[in-house]
């Protein structure tokens, strides 16, 4: 059953939970008595939630802090209940206090913002990502990745390893500014990624621990941690509202048509206001985080997992080699890769940009029969939904076959690598023919191996990255 009132009788301030509620409660992992399931989420967070929905189900109540005063989620995975979620309910469920957290370093760009300022910006972008234009971008991303290619090209010769999360970040860098900004960004990759990561994995270790929570309810105070935060900051600012004043400096009719230009001539059909500095900085803010870290990470994982399943490379470099003949990819070229998209989507089911989506609960609710108190954040991760045993057999397996015209069907809501419903991300069609290019032109010529030794592990955070990296050589292909 799901989306059931029922009495509101709270324990509760704010999002704070006191004692034990008196509904019918989901299953969940006990804890520990002071801090709940935080270590565990802090020690291995993707693990933690993987093993409590494979132990108590498709819902399952998580508790983080002491017993006597806690904050609650509720990790949800059947496509049902997400659809409730997301599309039936989703005037009840608005952004969480995580998202809320973060736009005090973005600001309030499409991920973080709510409301009627989200539908105004979400109105003013979307044409800058409508099929035609993405196509568009098509011969662009050729040749950032064939950029890359020239480089690789160095470090086969050389046999010099790649740092390929290092790497695979200066590609969507250079992506994102060449298509959507008309900017050269190589002069900045070696500061603009830096500070996107350390900003990214910063917002993690704040909201897993109570003192660095309390640091980004106070942000001014001038800790260690707000420091090294507010640094970033300063150096995405600069970078961002430099691109912002140069393009401002130019007459409209020399403007390139890229993103950057819609931002800053759109104006809404509805009330005819357009974003001021501050809005269009939001949202490029919002661009370097989501439209280069998760892709970069995206591809990482891909190229990790065809240097560990040789059969899968195999295939992809027969793919090519029939649909290029021995040319360069051309962009007609990519929607007959098939199998090379089935790669990057399988490798997105087993590694998914983004780790979790969380909502807020506007009213007390009930999901598959058990209670969601008002102000409770709703869990739904890729990761755990992505493994589930009841549509994914072998879930851990990487088998691209699954996403071939053809295969078994599934809830849609079963994947959702890039959200769904109305906040799904508008960069879906943009990131997943960046990546498919970056495949079709680097795995024709070359074969990335790890180095041996290399331990790799996924770290749970805004985006999956590696935590010890992925050190690779560069091959040829044969």
């Amino acid at each position: 059953m799901t989306g059931s009132r029922v009495p509101p009788k709270r324990h509760s301030i704010g999002l704070l939970e006191f004692g034990t509620p008196r509904h019918r409660l989901a299953p969940g992992p006990r804890g520990t008595a002071l801090s709940g399931s935080l270590p565990a989420l802090r020690r291995d967070g993707l693990s933690t939630l993987i093993d409590a929905a494979n132990r108590y189900g498709d819902v399952v109540r998580i508790v983080f802090g002491p017993r006597i005063a806690h904050l609650t989620e509720y990790l949800i995975r059947d496509p049902d209940h997400i659809h409730y979620v997301l599309f039936e309910a989703r005037e009840s469920y608005v952004k969480s206090y995580q998202y809320k957290l973060m736009g005090r370093a973005l600001g309030e760009g499409l991920i973080t913002s709510d409301g009627a300022l989200w539908a105004r910006q979400r109105r003013l972008i979307q044409p800058g990502f409508r099929h035609s234009q993405v196509t568009a971008f098509a011969e662009t991303m050729i040749e950032a990745s064939l950029e890359v290619s020239r480089t690789w090209r160095e470090l086969a010769d050389e046999g010099k390893p790649v740092d390929m999360p290092a790497e695979m970040m200066r590609f969507t860098l250079d992506a994102v500014g060449r298509t959507l900004l008309s900017s050269d960004l190589a002069d900045e990759v070696g500061t603009i990624s830096p500070a996107v990561g350390f900003l990214e994995q910063d917002m993690v270790e704040r909201m897993s621990s109570l003192s660095g929570f309390a640091g980004y309810l106070f942000p001014r105070i001038p800790t260690p941690a707000n420091r090294r935060m507010l640094a970033a900051l300063r150096t995405l600012d600069s970078a961002v509202n430099g691109l912002i004043a140069r393009r401002r400096a130019m007459p409209e009719s020399e403007r390139p048509a890229d993103l950057l230009s819609v931002l800053m001539a759109a104006r809404d059909v509805e009330t005819g206001q357009s974003m001021d500095d501050r809005q269009v900085r939001d949202e490029v803010m919002t661009l370097f985080v989501a439209g280069h870290e998760t892709t970069a990470n995206a591809l990482t994982w891909t190229w990790y997992l065809l240097s560990t399943h040789a059969l899968v490379a195999r295939r992809v470099r027969e793919e090519l080699r029939a649909v290029l003949a021995g040319r360069d990819l051309a962009p007609e070229d990519v929607e007959k890769l098939a199998y090379t998209k089935a790669v990057v989507e399988e490798a997105m089911r087993l590694y998914p940009p983004v780790a979790a989506i969380t909502r807020e609960a506007l009213h007390d609710d009930e999901i598959g029969g058990f209670h969601i108190p008002a102000r409770a954040t709703v869990m739904i991760s890729p990761w755990v939904s992505h493994r589930n045993p009841r549509f994914w057999p072998a879930p851990e397996a990487f088998d691209p076959d699954r996403f071939l015209p053809g295969s078994v069907e599934r809830p849609r809501l079963a994947y959702l690598p890039f959200g769904a419903g109305p906040r799904q991300c508008l960069g879906t069609g943009f990131a997943l023919q960046e990546m498919v290019i970056a495949l079709g032109v680097l795995a024709a010529r070359f074969e990335p191996a790890l180095v041996p030794g290399q331990r790799v592990e996924p770290q749970f955070g805004v985006s999956v990255r590696p935590r010890h990296g992925v050190s690779m050589t560069i091959h040829d292909a044969e």
